[in-house]
């Protein structure tokens, strides 16, 4: 079955309360149950992000933006439809946030064969 990445974006200025974490919560509590999760990753602040480039390393997220990745979710979906419509159900949809779905063709996992699209 296909996989698809659902980046959770998240406003760099926002402040989550418990309210809204546990949202997030059940929200993958459900994913796992239904076995559409195969994978979910919550990512440090940005300001404690490390940019590389050719030139040199730069603190906090390399560009200027408004929003920031705070996760990421791996889920099994039939079709790129399916899975938009498990992302429509992310709690980032109903504060003021967003997701951002791709179809995952190339993948390794250690111990796995490398696999490409």
């Amino acid at each position: 079955m296909p996989q698809y990445a659902i980046f959770i974006y998240s406003d760099t200025t926002a402040e989550h309360d418990d309210a809204e974490l546990a949202e997030h919560d059940q929200h993958s509590a459900d994913l796992i149950s239904s076995g559409a999760l195969t994978a979910a990753y919550a990512l440090g602040t940005s300001s404690a992000a490390k940019a590389l480039r050719i030139d040199g390393i730069t603190d906090g997220p390399y560009t200027e933006s408004k929003e920031i990745i705070a996760g990421i979710g791996i889920v099994e979906a039939a079709d790129l439809d399916a899975a938009l419509a498990l992302a429509r159900q992310n709690p980032a949809m109903r504060h003021g946030s967003g997701v951002e779905v791709r179809e995952i063709v190339g993948a390794y996992t250690r111990g796995d064969e490398v696999t490409a699209g």
